[in-house]
């Protein structure tokens, strides 16, 4: 290790380290990121006051599938991990917070060694502290209008300054608030709309000098962006803790924001003569086809509209709800959208909800990958379930453990024992016999299910087997091997 940041290769790698118990940080970040740029220099400057912690760089957008893992949505991002497992996380550019996290994680291995630097304090490391400081020269002030604006040309700055001063609440964000197009824009139009404050909105989707432009401008990496009075307050994350706090309903009142009708809450922004932002108009499906989606939706109580299909998803998000399915034991069809574009364009239009996969339940859109994750993880998902009525599948796994333990000693064989159907069955039945031990057994040759499952459950390729008190015993070699030792009746009633 000794104070070095390494780039990730694969996810493998990384797996292979973090099962190795060993400190593991983190920092997923972007190449168009100035507060990446800023923290790795943090970062890099904790791991050489943090020699036994394993530092480590991923780019996100070029490693899909870790940032998945970590349900990384913004960058710059940090998870922690220790003893295999991650214990903490950490999203956005504060330096203080990342020093007392990987203090907390890779502090001092053995008990006699003083603390690394950054665990006394963030000022007991200077090289740190400076880099600190600079970054808070950068990112002192939070009106947006006394920051520096990099690389952005005086026309942009004055056409980003009137777009979020176009209405006292102003969003920018993916979609518009009729259509969103991420989960994390969707999160924060339902807070303004509980909140029954106006605002206007603008699509970055349809103009990408705005969308690079704001980054810079703003020194916030990802969108949605809201805007108060000219004032940045944040990202969906921020939003979302300010609404429930009641912060955010403080913030509005002080500033004079003052509330109207939900119905009339949002506005579109389009710019004269450019053509871009503003609300893009929905079409009405055809009967034919709104009744061929209705009747996709309901075909099953759980229906997920996917990329490909649950054995092979075409894309992470799908591969990443079908994961989630699985884990809560749910029963689900599926369609593949690739499969018709009719349905995968007219869907959108039905449930106004423009990306996939798309989660039904009892008719209900519940939404996409994120949300799911989400309420996975809050336990709101199972809660959902239970309420339409939908019950937990019993998986092969779950069937495979109530056989082997229907006996304390259980055999699996090609027949049964009056009549067993190849001759290694018969061997290990009649050594049973000849030892007087009761058992009881399953005939895997009646169920395809249960004879292949077996295979991966115990790791063993063959058959019979033999489980005791719900422990694989083993094959015929090793049991008539345990008879002739005059081990056999022990081992399997002890």
């Amino acid at each position: 290790m000794g104070g070095t940041v390494k780039d990730v290769q694969s996810k493998q790698e990384l797996d292979t380290l973090v099962r190795s118990g060993a400190p593991v940080i983190l920092h997923f970040w972007a190449s168009w990121c100035e507060a990446s740029k800023h923290m790795d220099q943090v970062f890099s400057h904790l791991s050489i006051d943090f020699p036994h912690a394993h530092f480590f760089r991923v780019e996100a957008e070029e490693q899909p599938e870790i940032s998945e893992a970590f349900s990384v949505s913004a960058v710059p991002f940090f998870a922690f991990s220790k003893d295999g497992k991650t214990v903490d996380t950490l999203e956005g550019a504060d330096p203080s917070s990342l020093a007392n996290k990987v203090a907390k994680v890779a502090g001092s291995v053995n008990h006699g060694e003083p603390a690394a630097p950054a665990s006394l304090g963030l000022a007991a490391v200077p090289t740190v502290l400076e880099t600190v400081k600079e970054f808070a020269k950068v990112n002192g002030s939070s009106s947006v209008e006394n920051q520096e604006k990099p690389g952005l040309s005086d026309t942009l700055k004055v056409r980003l300054q009137q777009l979020i001063n176009l209405h006292p609440v102003m969003l920018f964000m993916k979609g518009s608030p009729d259509e969103p197009r991420c989960g994390f824009s969707r999160k924060v139009v339902d807070i303004l709309k509980k909140e029954k404050v106006k605002f206007g909105s603008f699509d970055i989707l349809l103009d990408n000098e705005v969308r690079e432009g704001l980054k810079k401008y703003s020194n916030w990496p990802t969108f949605p962006q809201l805007y108060c009075k000219n004032e940045l307050l944040g990202g969906c994350d921020i939003v979302i803790a300010m609404h429930e706090s009641g912060e955010l309903r403080e913030v509005f009142r002080d500033q004079g924001i003052e509330s109207v009708d939900s119905e009339n809450a949002n506005a579109k922004v389009t710019e004269a003569g450019s053509g871009k932002g503003g609300i893009s108009e929905s079409t009405d499906l055809s009967t034919i086809l709104g009744s061929r989606v209705e009747s996709l939706i309901n075909s099953s109580p759980v229906v997920l509209f996917m990329k490909g299909k649950p054995s092979e998803p075409k894309c992470g998000f799908s591969h990443k709800v079908v994961e989630i399915l699985r884990q809560e034991k749910v029963d689900f069809e599926s369609f593949d959208i690739l499969s018709d574009e009719e349905i995968r364009q007219g869907l959108k239009v039905y449930s106004n909800w423009s990306s996939y996969p798309q989660l039904y339940i009892k008719g209900e859109l519940i939404g996409g990958s994120d949300i799911v994750l989400e309420m996975q993880k809050s336990g709101e998902l199972r809660k959902v379930l239970a309420g339409k009525g939908i019950v937990q599948k019993e998986t092969i796994e779950d069937r495979l453990k109530k056989l082997i333990a229907s006996s304390p000693v259980m055999l699996f064989m090609k027949g049964t024992p009056d009549a067993p159907r190849c001759g290694f069955s018969s061997k290990v039945v009649n050594a049973l016999k000849e030892e007087d031990v009761s058992f009881g057994s399953f005939d895997i040759s009646t169920d395809e299910e249960v004879r292949q499952g077996l295979k991966v459950f115990s790791n063993w390729p063959t058959f019979p087997q033999l489980y005791y008190k719900g422990e694989l015993i083993g094959g015929c070699d090793i049991l008539l091997e345990l008879k002739n030792n005059g081990e056999l009746k022990s081992t399997l009633t002890e």
